[in-house]
């Protein structure tokens, strides 16, 4: 999958990557991790590059997160990568496992308990795209800095 082309809005200069990836191997404490992870690296972009990231991105970037990751570690066997980028006013959230099945909403159902990640992060996010790879798939999921 092409990287989405940065907005025109603010951005990370060139030649100093606002990027970070961890491999999750799904042991206790994982999800906490992916989420620390992700309020520790938009507190970073916003420090050093001064871009502005406000406290709905932050809780939104790690509600994403939690749910995918927690998809991933669920229905995949081995490990799990968590990839957080910033492209132009925007974090992408990128997570990839190794099962080929892509995800699909559910139907909706009042009475489900449960299972309503991938709804809850279609409706936060700008972009939402889930591609198959030569092993696994690659889940991308892109929210705005700013409100």
């Amino acid at each position: 999958m092409e990287p989405v082309p940065p907005d025109q809005g603010a951005s990370v200069p060139d030649g100093d990557p606002a990027e970070t990836t961890v491999a999750l191997d799904g042991k206790d404490g994982s999800i906490a991790r992916a989420r620390r992870l992700t309020g520790e690296f938009l507190r970073r972009v916003q420090g050093r590059h001064g871009l502005v990231v406000s406290a709905r991105a932050l809780d939104l970037s790690q509600l994403v997160v939690s749910e995918l990751v927690t998809n991933a570690l669920r229905y995949a066997p081995g490990p799990v990568l968590l990839q957080l980028r910033i492209a132009g006013a925007a974090v992408e959230i990128v997570v990839w496992d190794s099962d080929p099945v892509l995800p699909e909403p559910r139907p909706p159902d009042p009475t489900r308990v449960g299972q309503h990640g991938l709804e809850i992060v279609r409706a936060v996010t700008e972009e939402f795209d889930v591609a198959r790879e030569p092993v696994g798939k690659r889940v991308v999921a892109r929210l705005g800095l700013s409100d």
